[in-house]
């Protein structure tokens, strides 16, 4: 076995190889971009190495780089992960060419599989069921245009090079046909170079099956059951399963084996996933083939029982697989949900910031957690906007469809916007569970997965008030005679009681609280509504009963802005203050932003004379305006950014030169 690896990636994919490759006592050397310094891939590794600026054509990208690493650090072999280079022929040519294994399948079975014209090709010949169409090299219009006709509507046209989407479009009628093929042509050479189109049937109700298989240097080869990726949004993957729901034993067997026979038609060796369609009347067609390992193959490890990870080791290391197909055995159902950096709100925009607040499930035998990221880091632009796998495995599919909802619900995270209540429902919607699954699932569901917040806003409020008063209690130092009425936080007048005012923001509108705060209780008005409380803070967690119903609830609050967590959804609300005080201001005249938010107002110019306390810069976060004060008398010497510019926390706003003496 090798003593020392490469892995040429990041994120949590790099974070998995170590782990088993550590396990089976084989050193590994990290790559990272300056933005991946402090990662968490980087810290795990035996050693790393700086390829380069973020983008990751400078950084992960730069093959050659690589391979100049691995042959420095003395590694005997490069995992790539999957995306970037790894299913590049160019940079498995070049490891072989280094005397560096490259884990993963020949440079020639990349290249078979890497136009999918040619597979397609290659897999007519090894007997594999295809999609009714045409994959031809003559891409004239004429031709296209007859062999559209010939095909039938609707129809697929789907880039010959690349994936993701890009470059494909459904065609309903010849009349739409010209324009459509004009606009997936552009698509496809803009994103890969290529504009060269293939054209299949179109399935009006087709399901996303995937076979795993493996195969040895010699000879051998095996499928794992399969996986059901049918959920999906933009031809992208969110949520997926092992097995697929209601396949059958004979239709397994029949898709596993010509899955095993596509592999070895290309001499395949390593762990390869063959990607079919799955129709309504059990009919299932060749889609592609992917040349690695997949993003969703924790799945099928916890039906299986194996570590695919270490099958792609000892396949590289020239030994045999370690089992035999009819020694492969399934146990239960699993599920894996991408937790990712978007807004599902909003088209699924992939979204940016810093992960301020992560907690995550607990993990045990029913629950996984791969990640590449710690609570601290910022999911930036320059990478995929995945932050972690969530797989659950139980007996049968409902138990795990319950694990993966509970599971959803314990998963916290605030400073960035994820996709975590929209899986929540997903995962929970009565058409998933009855198993009424195709690639157009989100589409035709839309209005069960986007469905109206279940925690009442005034309920929301009371929760906030009092997480913002508790906490506010644990932060103060109370006076040494604990019967002294100045000792008691619930604003004590003599001869009277006094109701506490508190103003929140949620959803850009302002709400006033009156909370007057008995011995054991508190008591909270909003409008006509009171609501009796009695709560306590321990940590992040928050227990209270409201009115008689109790919960138990997290939340991460930060300067004023306060997330709370409640059965996969989160509730946002900001405490108002009328202004701030000297502690929220930055020294030594440089002004800094409080927190994320825009610029409303830059009101000096360089040069200005100040004075102590005026207001320089007006900062808004949910529609809620903050003042930044000079701390002393000076001269403004630079402006860091104008009206309208958005702002992260700690960002320099503006620099003032203190008068020598405030200075002093």
């Amino acid at each position: 076995m090798f003593n020392k690896i490469l892995i040429a990636n990041r994120g949590e994919i790099a974070c998995r190889v170590i782990q088993t490759a550590h396990r089976l006592g084989i050193r590994c050397v990290a790559v990272y971009s300056e933005a991946d310094r402090h990662a968490r891939h980087v810290a795990m590794a035996d050693e790393a190495f700086l390829l380069g600026p973020a983008p990751s054509s400078e950084s992960y990208l730069r093959a050659d780089k690589i391979i100049e690493v691995a042959k420095a650090s003395g590694a005997q072999a490069i995992h790539p992960g999957y995306g970037f280079l790894s299913e590049n022929t160019d940079f498995a040519k070049a490891c072989e060419a280094n005397d560096i294994v490259f884990i993963g399948p020949p440079a020639s079975a990349i290249a078979s599989m890497g136009s999918k014209s040619a597979a397609k090709a290659i897999m007519q010949d090894a007997g594999v069921p295809l999609v009714p169409g045409y994959h031809g090299d003559d891409q004239s219009p004429d031709l296209l245009r007859a062999e559209a006709e010939k095909c039938g509507f609707p129809l697929l046209l789907k880039a010959v090079a690349g994936g993701g989407g890009k470059g494909m479009r459904v065609v309903e009628a010849m009349s739409e046909f010209d324009e459509a093929l004009a606009a997936a042509q552009r698509e496809a050479k803009n994103a890969f170079g290529n504009p060269g189109m293939l054209i299949e049937k179109y399935l009006t109700q087709p399901r996303h099956v995937e076979i795993q298989v493996f195969c040895d240097s010699q000879g051998n080869g095996v499928y794992l059951a399969e996986r059901d990726c049918s959920v999906q949004r933009r031809h992208q993957k969110v949520l997926e399963e092992a097995p697929a729901p209601g396949l059958s034993e004979e239709t397994r067997k029949a898709m596993g084996e010509a899955a095993v026979r596509a592999a070895q038609a290309i001499d395949y060796v390593g762990a390869g996933t063959v990607e079919f369609l799955y129709d309504v009347d059990g009919s299932f067609y060749f889609m592609e083939m992917n040349t690695r390992l997949q993003v969703e193959h924790p799945v099928t490890e916890m039906i299986t029982g194996q570590d695919l990870v270490e099958w792609q080791l000892r396949v590289a290391n020239g030994e045999a697989l370690p089992l035999q197909q009819d020694q492969i055995r399934l146990r239960g159902h699993a599920l894996e949900a991408r937790i990712y950096a978007e807004d599902p709100d909003n088209d699924f925009l992939p979204a940016t910031g810093t992960l301020r607040y992560l907690r995550t499930p607990d993990e045990n035998t029913h629950v996984r957690v791969d990640t590449g990221v710690v609570e601290g880091d910022e999911v930036s632009i320059h990478y995929d906007p995945m932050i972690a796998k969530l797989v659950v495995w139980d007996d049968n599919r409902e138990r795990a469809i319950n694990r993966m909802v509970q599971a959803l619900e314990e998963y916290r995270i605030s400073g960035v916007k994820t996709n975590i209540r929209f899986l929540h429902a997903l995962a929970d919607s009565a058409p998933f569970r009855e198993e009424d699954l195709d690639t157009g699932f989100i589409g035709k569901h839309e209005d069960l997965l986007f469905p109206p917040a279940q925690l009442d806003e005034n309920l929301g409020l009371v929760l906030s008030a009092c997480f913002f008063l508790l906490r506010s209690k644990a932060e103060q130092t109370l006076p040494a005679d604990p019967f002294s009425p100045f000792a008691r936080q619930n604003s004590w007048r003599l001869n009277s009681q006094y109701a506490r005012p508190m103003t929140l923001l949620s959803d850009d509108v302002q709400h006033q609280l009156s909370i007057l705060e008995q011995d054991d209780h508190y008591e909270i008005c909003i409008g006509d509504s009171s609501y009796n409380v009695r709560a306590s803070l321990e940590d992040d967690r928050l227990q209270a009963t409201v009115n008689g119903h109790r919960f138990s609830i997290c939340g991460d609050l930060h300067q004023d802005q306060l997330v709370l967590f409640h059965e996969g959804e989160s509730f946002h609300c900001a405490q108002h203050r009328e202004q701030y005080g000297l502690e929220d201001q930055a020294s030594e005249g440089g002004l800094q932003a409080p927190m994320n938010g825009s610029v409303v107002a830059v009101l000096v110019s360089a040069g200005d004379q100040v004075e102590a306390g005026q207001t320089l810069v007006i900062m808004e976060a949910m529609k809620m305006e903050h003042s930044i004060k000079a701390p002393a008398a000076g001269t403004v010497s630079e402006i860091f950014f104008a009206e309208g510019d958005l702002v992260s926390e700690g960002a320099e706003l503006i620099s003032v030169d203190l008068d020598d003496e405030e200075a002093a």
